[in-house]
């Protein structure tokens, strides 16, 4: 049966899942339309044609990632949380970022982000080119971490894996074979990741007070 009533919001929420879990080459308006069982006319009526349906959607994940809120008790504590949010929310939507880097609105959608971080450095005492710097130093951690995050799951099979590449004596570990080990199990990336960017931090904001 066809919807005969629809908004703008339930058009955009339903091609941004379609583009979460598929890629923008699946969105078309023929599918969205199946998506939201309506005529494809009531999508055009909604949005336009697909181009401006992708403007629109560029536009929405721009304004989701200025949606990000410090957390903690410490300026630190609150850059972690931000680091940790975005990275959530980049890998949560692969295929809209990649969307807004081609369309140039990339440093756009991280300024808010960036405020955010602006507003922590500030309190944690730093100014000028060394907050700037440690802005910027978190900000590429974060985007580092998660495209090195998508290279390991897109990349083929190993043969040898790093279990037994580490398992075979042949890396020289062998005076240290709990690094070994640890090497040959498996990466708790959230752990990771928190571990390294709460490490950055710290090292960014010592020295701004005399400690961290």
């Amino acid at each position: 049966m066809t919807r005969t009533s629809l908004t703008r919001e339930e058009v955009l929420a339903a091609a941004g899942s379609l583009v979460r879990r598929h890629g923008p080459a699946a969105l078309t308006m023929r599918k969205l339309a199946a998506e939201l069982g309506t005529a494809v006319t009531s999508i055009y009526w909604h949005v336009g044609n697909r181009e401006s349906l992708l403007d629109a959607l560029v536009e929405r994940t721009v304004e989701e990632l200025g949606e990000i809120r410090p957390r903690g008790r410490t300026p630190a504590d609150r850059i972690v949380s931000v680091g940790r949010t975005l990275r959530r929310e980049l890998r949560a939507r692969p295929h809209l970022i990649a969307m807004v880097h081609e369309r140039g609105l990339t440093e756009r959608m991280f300024l808010p982000a960036q405020q955010a971080l602006v507003h922590e450095v500030h309190a944690a005492g730093l100014r000028g080119a060394r907050a700037a710097q440690a802005v910027r130093a978190v900000q590429f951690q974060v985007v580092g971490y998660v495209l090195v995050e998508r290279n390991r799951e897109r990349a083929p099979v190993q043969r040898p894996d790093e279990e037994e590449l580490w398992h075979t004596g042949a890396a020289p570990a062998e005076h240290d074979p709990a690094l070994a080990r640890s090497l040959a199990g498996p990466v708790d990336q959230d752990r990771l990741f928190t571990d390294s960017i709460r490490a950055l931090v710290t090292g960014l904001l010592t020295g701004s007070t005399g400690r961290p």
